[in-house]
Parts: structure tokens; C-alpha cells; sequence
């Protein structure tokens, strides 16, 4: 069997990043730990792959970034503040979608080979295929998702947002929630209501197959016609405006009768009053890109996973007298 970076890099007692450094000459690596790579990489007889031999030539000036979906608001925001701090650094971007696809990971190996680093938003492919990619000496940083191995992540902060979000629901009266969502689609989602289930022990789950505006106003429609919950907390801001505008329309008295919440503070959220959990979407992506091309220039060596601030907004779909903006 063809030795891996993976390989060279336990032989020489390294990361699979410095073995990659090694091999496109970065000037980041000590001149004893180029050497002792190099010995692994001749004792092993290893030969780079296709794509390692494109990053250690660095032919590329484009990075990818992969997304489930680009319909909604959120990850909209996210590649917007990709592609602006890319096109700072002097790189183009390469966009690939995975919604639909049944080649997802096949299609991410491909675009892997045409630019210099990859930003994996959510989980549009398997921690295996992440694991392939690293020991490719592929750059890869993940987004809205737990790390894996060795490669670099960026989250915003969930749990503790949920129990606050939840303590505020529960101070206010709400006894019966429901929380509306699939944690066993998306870490974030998983996180939110792992933070609910902390606060509130007996916390409904409703799943739903979209979190976007049609499913929540779906999702009222069945619980029109029998007894409303204190209070929806919503996956995201999408289902809770969906919901909201079914609830208005009904003659619901809302945060009277029940109250609703989102997660993500899009701005039709603002102008709705929408209470919800404001994370720093634009800057998600920011930070993958400048952590992607610290990976791509070699300036650091060791693997980094960063959590971002999210901020609880309280606003007039939970407590009367609150202005729709803040």
C-alpha cells in the first residue's frame, strides 16, 4: 500500500499541516523538522497525490467553500463575509452546493484539486471524507460543526445562548415549549436544544424536514386545531417568521397566547420583533477564510477551534412594550 501523509507525519512525529508545509517549501518550518519530514518522506518512500502536489506548487489562487444550501439568509450572510475577506487576501471562490447532490463527497475531492484550501460549512460531507481530505494535505476548515481530527473549526457559541433563551421563556410564565427543529441534522440545531433540554427538562421536540418559512407555517397549521404550547423556540429565524405570520393571520394573541422565538437574528427578524439569538453570521465566514489562509501561507502551525459570541435579543414576540429593533 501507497504510503499516506498521513503516514509520514506519524513516522516523523509531526502534523499532517507541517508535512504539507514541508512539501511546498514553506519557510514556517524549523530546518530540523524540514529534515526529519524529508527522512520520514524517503524511508516511506512517499509520493504525493495529485492534489498534494498541487498545494505544494500552490498552482491555485482560488479557495472553495462548500454550503447545504444557499436560499436562506444565514448562509448567505456566512459566504458573503467569505467572499469579502477572501477578495482582501487577493483570492477568487470557488461555491459548490450540496443540496440534492447524491456525489457530495465525490464533488468536494473534486473542487479540492482546483483550489488551494477548502471552507466545509455544516455537514455537507461525512467526517470520513473531512479525515481523506486532511491526510491528502488538503487545507480544509469547518464551519457549524464539531471538529474533526486535526483541521480547524469555527462555531458560534449555542448552548449557553439556549438556557438563557429558555430562562427567559420560563420566567415569563411559559411552562409548555416545543422546540422546532431536527437536532440530528445540524451540530448547531443539536446544541440549541441540548441548551433548552438543560433549562427545561420537559421540553417538546416537533421535527421538520426544512427549517424555512413554509415549514413553520405548516407546522402552526396542525396545532390550530388542538391546544397551542406556551411557547415555540424555533431552530432557526426562518420557521419562527413562518409560524408567526400563520399566528397573526389566525387572530392569535402573540406574546399573549403563545410566544415564539428564533435563532440567527436575520434582519426580517428586526423588523418582525422576533425574539431570537443573535450570531455573528458575516464574521463566521471572515474568520474561516483568515484561518484558511493562514493554513494556505503556512504562518501557523497548530490546529485552531474557535467559538464566536452569540447575544440573546429580547424583543415583542416574548415581552409586550419591546420596539421590533434592537
Amino acid at each position: 500500500m501507497r504510503a499516506t501523509i498521513r503516514d509520514v507525519a506519524r513516522e516523523a512525529g509531526v502534523s499532517i499541516a507541517t508535512v504539507s508545509r514541508v512539501m511546498r517549501d514553506s519557510a514556517a518550518v524549523r530546518p530540523a523538522t524540514r529534515d526529519r519530514v524529508r527522512a520520514a518522506a524517503d524511508a516511506l518512500e512517499f509520493v504525493p497525490s495529485q492534489l498534494g502536489r498541487q498545494l505544494a506548487e500552490r498552482r491555485h489562487a482560488a479557495n472553495g467553500i462548500v454550503f447545504p444550501d444557499l436560499s436562506g439568509p444565514y448562509y448567505a450572510e456566512v459566504v458573503l463575509g467569505y467572499e469579502t475577506v477572501a477578495a482582501e487576501l487577493g483570492r477568487s471562490v470557488l461555491i459548490l452546493s450540496t443540496r440534492g447532490r447524491d456525489d457530495a463527497d465525490d464533488a468536494v475531492h473534486a473542487m479540492a484539486e482546483r483550489c488551494d484550501g477548502l471552507v466545509i460549512l455544516g455537514r455537507t460531507v461525512s467526517d470520513a471524507s473531512v479525515e481523506r481530505l486532511a491526510a491528502r494535505g488538503a487545507n480544509v476548515v469547518l464551519v457549524a460543526r464539531p471538529p474533526v481530527g486535526g483541521v480547524d473549526s469555527v462555531n458560534a457559541e449555542s448552548r449557553t445562548s439556549a438556557r438563557a433563551l429558555t430562562q427567559h421563556l420560563l420566567d415569563l410564565g411559559a411552562r409548555r415549549l416545543v422546540f422546532v427543529g431536527d437536532p440530528s441534522t445540524s451540530p448547531d440545531v443539536a446544541e440549541r436544544f441540548a441548551g433548552v433540554q438543560e433549562v427545561s427538562q420537559e421540553v417538546e421536540l416537533h421535527h421538520v424536514d426544512d427549517l424555512d418559512e413554509t415549514a413553520g407555517a405548516h407546522l402552526v397549521g396542525d396545532y390550530l386545531t388542538r391546544a397551542l404550547p406556551d411557547a415555540f423556540v424555533c431552530a432557526n429565524d426562518e420557521l419562527a417568521l413562518g409560524m408567526l405570520g400563520r399566528l397573526q393571520a389566525a387572530g392569535v394573541d402573540i406574546p399573549g397566547r403563545v410566544k415564539v422565538t428564533g435563532w440567527d437574528d436575520v434582519m426580517a427578524a428586526r423588523y418582525a420583533g422576533l425574539t431570537t439569538v443573535r450570531q455573528p453570521m458575516r464574521e463566521l465566514g471572515a474568520t474561516a477564510a483568515r484561518l484558511l489562509d493562514e493554513l494556505i501561507s503556512g504562518s501557523r502551525t497548530q490546529p485552531r477551534h474557535d467559538e464566536l459570541p452569540t447575544e440573546l435579543v429580547i424583543r415583542r414576540t416574548t415581552t409586550l412594550g419591546k420596539e421590533p429593533l434592537s
